[in-house]
């Protein structure tokens, strides 16, 4: 059945409103929105008072949550986290990979590929690979015995395991044979992310010039910008149209450094993503991410041998209210970093991101503090904090 819901703000695609009515048709789609002073003459009002109302936040970078994970998980874990992450406000996701051999990220995409739709909770919209063609040195928490020069034919390969659902791979710019491998690989339809990288600033534009079109989580897996070496940072920050990913945890990248790279960026390039591992809504204590052993306490993930950061525990709601907090975005903007721009990174606006006639009604209800108060999936409510 149809509705509308009357609040205090949208966040639509293109202005903020200011009170007014949002249709929600009955096949789980949005309609029109409509101004207050056009009040609706008949049909059901969903009323949320000066609460407001942001597309569903879309999380294009992570690998786990309640203790589940993307790869070790079987299908029952993988749609736990599906059903988990409508709590962080994320309505569609990524499910991520990392650095393994060959037959786990085989196998990881035939999982993923024998249950195709069938997740009940956030909508998973494709998968992320994070490596394998990463540099050792910035490896980070990604395990160097798996890392090689980029391979086309691997890649058709792992395409062809998860029937189309792999569409962005994460790679190190500086790994042989790059720039011909992003090429082919964004001829395939795929969104290849620069990171965990050693590159310089030459090879890194080179591969964006090639088509690769995001930085992976920023400032984290690469070698310190200097203005005498800009690196892969420098061309992060000084490529015009790609898009830059931000952990907004306040650990993985500090206040001063996630205003940086926002003022200079703009935030229509910036997705906030969270890179959260198995860990995230569970108590401190140890986990293991890959083969490698971590354990989270204060707030972070830590490698036990190196201590490392290890991926985050960090929710995406968390992230958008940090960056409202730390006075670095409004909270349009913060709305737009965790829903438009991520879903138009992976090139998934007709599926998410945003809130328009005849797109799905997956929405967030917020309060002015930046709080999560109820999720939405295709026009129903599945979610109350």
């Amino acid at each position: 059945m149809s509705y509308y819901i009357h609040a205090g703000k949208f966040f639509l695609e293109n202005r903020t409103e200011n009170g007014g009515y949002l249709e929600v048709q009955d096949d789980g789609n949005f309609g029109l929105y409509y101004r207050e002073d056009e009040k609706p003459s008949h049909g059901l009002i969903k009323e949320y008072g000066d609460q407001w109302i942001a597309p569903g936040y879309v999380d294009t970078h992570i690998h786990g949550l309640l203790d589940e994970d993307t790869m070790k998980s079987d299908w029952e874990g993988v749609n736990k986290i599906s059903e988990g992450l409508l709590q962080a406000g994320v309505t569609s996701w990524l499910p991520t990979t990392i650095t393994a051999s060959d037959k786990e990220l085989t196998e990881t995409c035939e999982k993923f590929a024998a249950h195709k739709g069938e997740e009940t909770g956030a909508k998973i919209q494709g998968l992320h690979f994070e490596g394998p063609f990463f540099t050792p040195k910035h490896g980070g928490a990604e395990n160097p015995k798996y890392m090689t020069d980029p391979s086309i034919m691997l890649l058709k390969k792992w395409r062809k395991a998860s029937d189309d659902m792999l569409i962005k791979i994460s790679m190190a710019p500086e790994r042989k044979n790059a720039r011909q491998f992003v090429r082919e690989a964004v001829k395939m339809g795929l969104v290849v992310a620069l990171g965990h990288s050693d590159s310089d600033f030459e090879d890194a534009i080179a591969c964006v010039e090639a088509g690769a079109s995001v930085f992976t989580h920023t400032f984290n897996g690469m070698n310190g910008l200097s203005q005498h070496s800009p690196n892969i940072i420098g061309a992060a920050f000084s490529s015009r149209l790609t898009t830059d990913e931000l952990i907004c945890d306040g650990h993985h990248v500090e206040e001063p450094a996630v205003r940086a790279l926002v003022n200079a960026r703009g935030p229509e390039h910036i997705a906030l993503i969270t890179d959260c591992m198995q860990a995230g809504l569970m108590p401190d204590g140890d986990y293991v991410l890959g083969e490698l052993p971590v354990y989270v306490k204060d707030g972070m993930a830590r490698l036990k041998d190196t201590n490392n950061l290890a991926g985050s525990i960090l929710l995406l709601k968390d992230a958008v209210k940090n960056i409202v907090d730390w006075n670095v975005a409004t909270p349009e903007d913060a709305v737009m970093m965790a829903s438009y721009v991520p879903a138009k990174s992976c090139n998934l606006l007709d599926k998410c991101g945003v809130i328009k006639p005849d797109h799905p009604a997956d929405f967030v209800v917020l309060n002015h503090d930046m709080t999560v108060s109820e999720t939405y999936l295709n026009g129903e409510s599945r979610y109350k904090a």
